[in-house]
């Protein structure tokens, strides 16, 4: 999962879009970027870490220009150097620079067939790199002037080449700026708009909310298959390119990955979080009526909103827990199992004095692959709780998702041909609780009844896209196991390197 920006504005849009990327650093820690256009030529800054550790001063003074966007990554499958960090750009045809969160399921047949027939080169492992490069393949046979008409042909026939999630921010030097979504729209992407000095501005983001943390009004999300052309003179044009658009958004945007103020596709996901948490409530009530607990207690921070309304429906104190160090990046999303496994504790520390002698029950979001489940337990025992129960907002996740989230090997889900009593057992849980798929897809889906299907696929192994098999996932499975591979290679050679300088 990743977090873009594009801003077309009539004063330098450096600061606005670092903002932007600051609220949206939870969709991803791994890299940021930002490029801008300053006199027909692109000014990019970008690296592997924090939004706030990315740009110093000296970098912020270099980006100017009142077009630009920018990009925080999050990796999935595949390298995780800077050399994949993102916006990345194209000399020709004009100077086309793109910034894209999701992932594309057809990327190794598309970079063969550029190479060989497009005689276009990929330089990196990142399907965006693939996207931008087909994109600007489309844009080369544009003559003379850029136009509306010919952006949305080129967005029309991206469409129908390429395959999988896509939601993207780019922009044509001399020209404008473009964004458009996967036809299923699987990837969150909203357009807003703000007058200044009689002129309008545009800006498209990820969430709605950073079009919040900017000054800008909401105007719309950005429709599944639709394409955004914004000229660098502020005039707005909007087609829908696809052939069959469908509204499928990815249902674990709201369980997980955005943030409670967002609205994406016309859904509160702070009001789906309630309604997750109600239905939770009542299949405890209806069906664990017997469970004996004294207290609610959320994981920070996702479940918080979840856990309280389960502690009003059972009618039981709802207690903060544990204690979150912000400065420490979210598990979920951290390259490599052994750097999950480490953060946890520095993650969270229990309050003991709410656990002790006491019977709880924990809410999560999700489990994944349940290795923080397994020490978060451990901690709540160490704090002194008597027994302790589970309830998980999502149902088991027993798929590996195709789309943009780091899932990509069955055999690292938790879930992945157990019940529910035999992950209790493996996460030292005295009961756990899922949600089903049919109260989630309820609670969701209640802010919004025009969505007749999300994307669920890492709980029912349904593809919205129709073209997974088991050769594709297990395509990704090499990959999984190629980076954990070059992962342990770059942890042996720096153990050696220390051992070399402790006894130079």
């Amino acid at each position: 999962m990743c977090g873009i920006v594009g801003i077309v504005g009539t004063t330098p849009v450096n600061q606005s879009i670092y903002d932007a990327l600051t609220v949206l650093q939870h969709r991803g820690q791994d890299a940021a970027g930002i490029v801008t256009i300053e006199s027909n030529r692109f000014r990019l800054r970008k690296a592997n870490g924090l939004v706030r550790d990315v740009f110093e001063a000296k970098h912020m003074q270099r980006l100017q220009g009142n077009v630009g966007i920018g990009h925080v990554r999050y990796p999935t499958a595949g390298s995780s150097s800077a050399s994949e960090a993102q916006p990345f750009y194209v000399n020709s045809p004009f100077g086309i620079t793109l910034a894209h969160n999701g992932n594309l399921t057809n990327a190794a047949e598309i970079r063969e067939k550029l190479f060989e027939k497009d005689r276009r080169h990929v330089n990196t492992t990142s399907d965006s790199e693939v996207l931008l490069n087909v994109l600007a393949h489309e844009i080369d046979t544009v003559k003379g002037n850029v136009t509306s008409e010919d952006v949305f042909r080129a967005v029309t026939n991206v469409h129908r080449t390429i395959k999988g999630a896509y939601a993207v921010a780019a922009m044509i030097i001399g020209h404008g700026m473009v964004a458009f979504r996967d036809p299923h729209g699987i990837r969150p992407l909203c357009l807003g708009k703000k007058e200044s000095d009689g002129k309008t501005e545009y800006m498209v983001a990820s969430e709605s909310v950073a079009l919040d943390a900017v000054g800008f009004d909401f105007v719309r999300d950005v429709a599944p298959g639709e394409g955004i052309y914004v000229t660098f003179e502020g005039q707005l044009f909007t087609r829908q390119c696809a052939d069959n658009p469908q509204v499928n958004p990815c249902i674990f945007e709201y369980v997980y990955f955005a943030r409670p103020d967002s609205f994406i596709d016309k859904i509160s996901v702070y009001s789906a979080r309630v309604e997750m948490g109600k239905k939770l409530g009542e299949k405890i009530q209806r069906e664990w009526s017997d469970l004996e607990f004294d207290v609610v207690i959320p994981i920070p921070e996702t479940s918080c909103d979840i856990a309280l309304q389960i502690a009003q429906i059972m009618d039981k104190p709802y207690r903060q827990g544990f204690v979150k160090n912000r400065y420490v990046g979210r598990t979920f999303i951290m390259p490599g199992q052994v750097q999950r496994r480490k953060s946890v504790r520095r993650k969270l520390n229990a309050i003991r004095s709410e656990f002790k002698g006491k019977n709880v029950l924990l809410v999560d979001d999700s489990i994944v692959r349940g290795t923080t489940s397994e020490q978060i337990i451990e901690m709540a025992r160490e704090a002194g709780a008597k027994n302790v129960y589970m309830v998980s907002a999502a149902p088991e996740i027993r798929f590996p998702n195709v789309y943009g989230i780091d899932m990509p090997s069955a055999n690292e889900l938790i879930a992945h041909g157990r019940d529910a009593e035999e992950i209790a057992k493996l996460i030292g849980a005295d009961a756990l609780i899922f949600q089903t798929l049919e109260d989630l897809v309820s609670a969701v889906g209640l802010g919004n009844v025009d969505i007749k299907q999300f994307e669920t696929s890492v709980f029912n192994g349904e593809y919205v896209t129709g073209d997974i098999d088991q050769r594709y996932l297990d395509f990704l499975d090499s990959l999984r196991n190629d980076d954990t591979k070059l992962q342990k290679d770059i942890q042996a050679d720096l153990a050696s390197l220390e051992l070399y300088n402790e006894g130079a």
